[in-house]
């Protein structure tokens, strides 16, 4: 069987929709995933972007469960380096509160300079700064009194979930991935190789961890006219591909995003796909997942409503 998951960055470019129609739109959709049987909303988080890209995760994860039941909250990745670990303890341990046990957190060290920048906070410490999070949290949702840089602390209350929720991390090089190894519960990677020193590192430290799985299209869109789609789609294509690219090559890090010059380089990258609903149902035969984005870009509600209906009724029901 193959679950389907809701993505949202809420990127609202200048020539996209506006970004109270995107936020809105946003926990509609999450709405009305749980009532179709969508397992997860997939958040993530920047600074600092002149698009807007959603900055406060916990804040929209937050309206999202109070509007849903079972729908997991997950968080693909919080940038730990940026965040105050004692408050991200407290602050998840609510939203695991409010949603009744529906989080998962992944955890990244960031790799956007400007970003750390703005927060005062040193990239070369990144993996320490991870490292810290991972401890405290756990410490922390203990419930009891702990250490932290000299004080006595405390968190409550605790979240529903016990000893605490999936706690996963995210990278792009092989310390990120035996870091992950050592300390998570998980690691996420579009790499089959870099998940292997994951695989391996967690073995070696008597954990059981999953099969590498190739992970879905970080775009998928069902259209009866996929060829008319794409001429929506392109434009917030491409936007999303040099907004990341440019990172990449900014920061010499490895992603999945490269800068393009046309619609049709974003269209051949293979990251968005656009299909009919007979080959959505195909494309589900080699994936365990399938991600749905339906605000990419900052495209218009509507017509992310029209793709996200038309694979609920035609698709969901045969997978």
């Amino acid at each position: 069987m193959t679950t389907a998951s809701l993505r949202f960055d809420m990127r609202g470019p200048a020539f996209g929709a506006s970004h109270t129609a995107l936020y809105k739109a946003a926990v509609d959709m999450a709405e009305y995933g749980d009532k179709h049987g969508f397992t997860g909303v997939v958040l993530s988080e920047h600074h600092g972007v002149a698009d807007g890209y959603l900055p406060s995760p916990i804040v929209l994860a937050a309206a999202m469960a109070s509007r849903t039941k079972s729908i997991q909250m997950q968080f693909m990745a919080l940038i730990a380096p940026l965040h105050d670990p004692l408050r991200l303890a407290e602050d998840i341990a609510i939203l695991d509160q409010i949603s009744q046990g529906r989080t998962l957190l992944c955890l990244a060290g960031g790799y956007v300079p400007e970003e750390f920048a703005m927060f005062g906070k040193d990239p070369k410490q990144r993996g320490p700064a991870v490292e810290e999070a991972i401890a405290v949290l756990k410490s922390a949702w203990t419930g009891e009194y702990f250490d932290y840089r000299g004080r006595k602390v405390r968190v409550t209350p605790r979240p529903v979930q016990l000893p605490h929720p999936p706690l996963l991390m995210g990278g792009s090089v092989p310390a990120a991935a035996r870091r992950a190894g050592r300390l998570a519960d998980g690691f996420i990677t579009h790499r089959e190789d870099l998940y292997q020193v994951y695989f391996d590192e967690a073995k070696a430290h008597g954990k059981n961890p999953r099969p590498f799985r190739p992970s879905s299209p970080g775009f998928i869109y069902v259209a009866e006219d996929p060829e008319a789609a794409w001429r929506v789609i392109g434009p917030h294509a491409m936007h999303e591909m040099n907004s990341y690219g440019e990172w990449i090559a900014a920061t010499g890090t490895d992603g999945r995003f490269a800068k393009v010059d046309s619609v049709a380089a974003a269209k051949a990258s293979g990251g968005y796909v656009v299909v009919t609903p007979d080959e959505c149902v195909e494309l589900a035969k080699s994936h365990d997942n399938l991600m749905i984005h339906p605000l990419m870009g900052g495209l218009d509600p509507d017509f992310g409503w029209r793709g996200l209906e038309l694979f609920v009724e035609k698709v969901l029901p045969r997978i």
